[in-house]
């Protein structure tokens, strides 16, 4: 690997950031087409069911790809979903040479989009710049590996570690800066989850708002249904596009949730409550790649000590309640510093006045 090679991945990874929250189920992806030593074509998957990267980089550099070389974040397609393989097209506008980010490790690929190619005598190179590229992807890799999507879990939380006061008040922990930034994460999520407990106390909107994007899926944890019909989320066109996961089974219950628009998912029932891998599942099965878990603290407290949260994002405002407020997490059987979960720090930076954390579990436990 040259220090062209990563200029030009650079590049690529420049241009697959732009597709982050717009190519489920895809992969976000960019690609870039160079010429002796000169750029003659640039793309990147804008949105599920359009061309693909490496074609709208075709597309702009027209007969000038003859011979190129071609930079890619992930190995080129070798299948055909609702558009044609893109290892096709580059054996068709006759590249010289291929350098991938990473593998595709989506089944129907991993490793044949490089085969496809090699047979056509096209030179492949793999893992420039791999940890940068999978970064850019971790709720595709997750998905078409086990079939469940990626769950990042977010709150916002004092200095001394609350979430809500001792009355349950919350608005606002955090700075404008860091709604701002929730609002993002929503917009690139193919769902939000919360408990009911947050439902029945915040009645959130769960919607973007503070930024341009779009909506995602709205998920409603409520074992029992308790989830009251007259909250925003079950009203006018929010609940068409709002999930309830229980673990209660009569039809009848079900159904004036049902006439109001919005989806029950029946879940197996463990310990008292929704089967979180259960959920995760069937969440899979119906498309959703990326989750933001938003609470609250039982909840998160359950799939954090069941190995379910992937990634946690902090955002930590310099505030004190003390200590008769509420944690993030609800969790059981913690007695000694041993048995603490154990987190990584990814990146710790800044919004507004908050600090912001990013973390993940040093290793995820067995699902129960």
């Amino acid at each position: 690997m040259t220090a062209i090679d990563t200029k030009h991945m650079k590049r690529a990874l420049t241009l697959a950031r732009k597709g982050i929250g717009k190519t489920s189920p895809n992969p976000a992806v960019g690609c870039i087409i160079v010429k002796d030593g000169t750029v003659v074509g640039e793309g990147w998957h804008k949105k599920a069911g359009g061309s693909h990267a490496e074609v709208h980089a075709l597309e702009m550099a027209g007969d000038a790809a003859r011979d190129a070389d071609v930079y890619v974040t992930m190995e080129p397609c070798c299948h055909s979903g609702k558009t044609p393989p893109c290892s096709e097209a580059l054996i068709r506008a006759g590249v010289r040479r291929v350098f991938a980010g990473m593998r595709d490790p989506n089944p129907q690929v991993n490793g044949g989009g490089f085969a496809a190619l090699e047979s056509a005598g096209i030179e492949t190179s793999c893992g420039i710049l791999e940890e940068e590229c999978r970064a850019i992807n971790l709720s595709f890799i997750k998905y078409v590996t086990v079939g469940m999507p990626y769950v990042t879990y977010k709150c916002a939380m004092t200095l001394d570690g609350n979430i809500a006061t001792l009355t349950g008040e919350s608005r606002w922990i955090s700075c404008e800066d860091s709604r701002k930034q929730v609002h993002l994460m929503r917009s690139r999520m193919d769902a939000v989850m919360v408990g009911v407990d947050t439902i029945i106390a915040d009645n959130p909107q769960l919607t973007v708002r503070h930024v341009r994007g779009k909506d995602p899926l709205r998920i409603i944890v409520d074992t029992r249904l308790r989830t009251p019909k007259s909250v925003t989320l079950l009203n006018g066109a929010l609940s068409r596009r709002t999930i309830i996961a229980t673990a209660e089974i009569d039809t009848d219950i079900h159904r004036p949730y049902l006439e109001q628009g919005a989806t029950v998912v029946v879940c197996d029932e463990y310990d008292g409550r929704v089967s979180m891998p259960d959920l995760l599942q069937k969440l899979g099965l119906m498309g959703v790649q990326s989750l933001l878990l938003e609470g609250g603290s039982r909840l998160a407290g359950n799939m954090l000590q069941h190995g379910l949260i992937d990634e946690l994002v902090f955002f930590m405002a310099p505030k004190i309640i003390g200590s008769n407020g509420f944690a993030p997490f609800t969790l059981e059987g913690i007695t000694s510093m041993a048995d603490a979960i154990k987190l990584d720090f990814i990146d710790i930076g800044r919004s507004g006045s908050d600090i912001v954390v990013t973390a993940r579990p040093e290793r995820l436990c067995s699902p129960a």
